[in-house]
């Protein structure tokens, strides 16, 4: 079914569908851990291992959030204001969503793609309105090397959370392996736009910018 989005979600829908079709157009050969790009390198945003104590109230709660990311002084206050969003994002109401996010990561770090897979796939049946069950799931297609699958469900997080800048910068991270370096900067700078403190995001934003919009000087 299509959906419809007003103004920035409209634009982001228009970035994600464009990011599809570039993938769905690269041959099967390019989706190989084989031949992609090594993961050592490219970090993605994700959680601290240590998770503050936050509000019941998620909208009001990151929209203070949001705006004190964005005011933060140096990089501790930000850091400090980011553990607290990241917070907020793995809150779930379910308990049973969130034992198995416990063992998807536990199964993750163990290595056991698979069985983490799985697990991923309940947490998004079982709560389709859960963000971070999207977006750890998107991780792990990711780090598969499936950007089809990792895109797809990066477009289910921006939808339900369009300042995720864990998703936006890992769609960047994806548009990037694939050469396809407009979409991957345009991705970017929505990221830094949500989170100025994003680590290498700044570095990535100054050298592709150089390569997309200064040709032509």
């Amino acid at each position: 079914m299509a959906m419809r989005f007003p103004g920035p979600r409209r634009r982001l829908a228009i970035l994600l569908t464009a990011a599809l079709a570039a993938a769905w157009a690269i041959p099967a050969s390019a989706q190989d851990p084989r031949s992609a790009p090594p993961r050592s390198q490219k970090k993605l945003p994700e959680a601290p291992a240590k998770l503050p104590k936050v509000g019941a109230d998620k909208t009001r709660g990151l929209d203070f959030l949001f705006g004190a990311l964005k005011a933060a002084p140096d990089e501790a206050s930000a850091k400090h204001v980011e553990a607290r969003i990241w917070a907020v994002w793995m809150q779930t109401p379910s308990d049973t969503a969130a034992l198995l996010m416990v063992r998807a990561k536990a199964a993750m770090d163990a290595k056991q793609v698979d069985v983490a897979l799985k697990l991923l796939d309940a947490v998004v049946k079982l709560r389709p309105d859960y963000v971070e069950g999207w977006n750890r799931r998107a991780t792990l297609y990711y780090l598969k090397n499936d950007y089809t699958r990792s895109m797809q469900d990066i477009e289910q997080v921006l939808v339900r959370e369009p300042r995720h800048f864990g998703a936006l910068a890992g769609l960047g991270m994806i548009m990037q392996d694939l050469g396809d370096e407009k979409r991957a900067l345009e991705a970017f700078r929505k990221a830094l736009a949500v989170n100025p403190h994003l680590e290498k995001v700044p570095e990535l934003v100054k050298t592709l910018t150089e390569k997309v919009e200064g040709r032509d000087i």
